[in-house]
């Protein structure tokens, strides 16, 4: 393993452990809730701090796009979560393809906002909204050395230029004014921009989706669960019976 001028580990994939490829590993692990330990594992690594789900929602909205193009049903999962302060938030994980990608994500956080506040409910009953996206394509034109981009909403004076103080009243007591925004928020994580190069518990997570390896030295929460959840996965699709067909 090599190490760079800043004390980051650059990986050598040749010691890592061979797995199941994710896009399909991670449309198994999105859809079950026996898998929630790891997905809490990479949630907190991702939002830098401790995340608990206790539910996966399901509406029937998702029951429809079962049918869907690119089976877009099995490559999304909407998880109730809470944080160590006790706020309760929805965490929606993607894994969609390329095509109108924006207007897909733009939709989906829409319609996941209006399907969870009943009818009839005050409105500062709306939740957070976290929308986690994996991606295995170009987000940026640009030649940047980034491979997570974060996307919220901020209003900002149209004259001065200077971000806004929004009143309490606004947004509700449910909602912390400073820490936690109203609007949804966006992560796109490009894992093929990944540089190889670990620094923290998030640099470990996706180096295991673009390699779909788990070196056995990673050490982030949750990490050893995804290994052995890849691991039974690939054992289990080892016993599948495999189909022969006449000559």
């Amino acid at each position: 393993m090599a190490r760079t001028a800043t004390g980051s580990k650059k990986h050598d994939k040749k010691t890592a452990r061979k797995i199941i490829t994710f896009d399909w590993a991670i449309k198994t692990v999105l859809r079950d809730k026996a898998n929630f330990d790891v997905l809490e594992g990479f949630l907190s690594a991702l939002l830098l701090r401790p995340i608990t789900i206790f539910d996966m929602l399901e509406s029937e909205g998702n029951q429809q796009d079962e049918a869907a193009p690119y089976n877009e049903y099995h490559n999304r999962a909407e998880l109730l979560t809470k944080t160590e302060e006790g706020e309760r938030i929805i965490v929606e994980v993607q894994y969609l393809p390329e095509k109108t990608y924006l207007k897909r994500l733009a939709y989906s956080i829409s319609k996941t906002i209006v399907e969870h506040l009943k009818l009839g409910e005050p409105y500062d009953k709306v939740k957070k909204i976290y929308s986690v996206s994996l991606v295995y394509f170009d987000v940026s034109r640009d030649e940047d050395d980034d491979y997570v981009y974060h996307g919220k909403t901020d209003f900002t004076g149209l004259h001065t230029r200077r971000p806004v103080r929004i009143k309490d009243s606004l947004v509700g007591n449910r909602v912390r004014i400073g820490e936690i925004n109203v609007f949804p928020e966006y992560y796109l994580l490009a894992v093929e921009r990944f540089p190889d190069i670990v620094r923290d518990n998030l640099d470990e997570w996706v180096w295991a989706f673009k390699h779909n390896e788990v070196p056995e030295e990673f050490g982030s929460p949750g990490i050893d669960a995804l290994k052995d959840k890849f691991d039974y996965l690939k054992d289990d699709r080892r016993r599948s019976p495999k189909i022969s067909h006449p000559p």
